[in-house]
């Protein structure tokens, strides 16, 4: 059996290269003779995956953060490519592993794909491409992206936080139109999320409860622009406690979705820079990623 084994070995605090022999032996004790692909730069592991033929691996396994994760699923998605993927979280937020419970000890890691427990799960399309887990837009969403790796791996999650209150001054809404079925909204948001993910940024249980990865669904939130620091406040207290009912968002779920802005915005893609948009359409498309887990 042949397993390409996609690594960024720049992701998290770099621990791949502590470990990454020993993941090479755990893979080839398994039966696998094994391809490791270091990515060189960003977009690397979309471009490789994109260029595989249908029957050139039985497995593909990827190692880094949420970021290297979305390039690999997009590579397949775009190829459509029905190869099982196998994912060693080791980002700095991995929100989708926690998702799936897959262990953030790497070798457990590794040893779990081994075993060959697969889960279909949702996949979303984005205009023309795919995410993983989130796409979002609005307040502190291009956090992720701008926050400089070194600093990420000195102080972890910790940088993230850091650099959000330091936009605070900045803050923007954007006036948009959304519509799915039985719902058209317009109004002027500070933030937004469509997600499949039962943790964003590290918090679980954000996006509401009974969260299925396998339903065709997404969870929508929007939250409306704050009129005063009161509003503010009980903004911060209504996404702490998931009341979904508050007067300052609106919160559904649904297959699918058009948003239409004012003027350009800004989107974030499983972490990463998704581009400036002013038509959106958002689909789910149902199990269409094998994954271990």
């Amino acid at each position: 059996m042949k397993l390409l084994f996609i690594y960024n070995p720049r992701a998290g605090k770099a621990k791949i290269r502590n470990n990454l022999l020993d993941i090479i032996d755990i893979f080839t004790k398994a039966g696998f003779i094994v391809t490791a692909h270091p990515t060189q730069a960003p977009g690397d592991a979309r471009n490789v995956v994109s260029r595989l033929k249908a029957n050139a691996y039985d497995l593909i396994v990827c190692s880094g953060g949420d970021g290297t994760l979305d390039e690999v699923v997009s590579g397949i998605m775009l190829k459509k490519l029905r190869i099982p993927l196998g994912y060693i979280p080791a980002g700095t937020m991995n929100d989708f592993a926690r998702n799936l419970r897959i262990p953030s000890n790497m070798l457990v890691a590794a040893e779990r794909i081994c075993q060959k427990n697969l889960f279909a799960c949702d996949i979303g399309v984005f205009n023309d491409a795919n995410f993983v887990y989130i796409a979002a837009f609005g307040l502190f969403t291009d956090v992720s992206y701008e926050t400089r790796q070194d600093i990420k791996n000195m102080i972890g999650n910790m940088a993230y936080i850091l650099e959000g209150m330091r936009r605070l001054p900045d803050i923007k809404v954007s006036r948009m139109r959304v519509e799915t079925e039985g719902i058209d909204i317009e109004d002027d948001f500070l933030f937004g999320m469509i997600t499949n993910s039962v943790s964003v940024g590290g918090f679980k249980h954000i996006t509401g409860k009974r969260i299925k990865l396998d339903d065709g669904l997404f969870e929508v939130t929007l939250v409306k622009k704050p009129k005063n620091p009161i509003e503010l406040n009980n903004l911060i207290a209504a996404l702490l406690t998931r009341n979904f009912s508050a007067d300052c968002m609106y919160w559904f779920k649904t297959s699918h979705l058009k948003i239409t802005a004012a003027e350009e915005t800004a989107w974030t893609l499983d972490g990463e820079f998704g581009g400036l948009h002013i038509d959106v359409t958002i689909k789910n498309m149902e199990k269409a990623l094998n994954i271990i887990c």
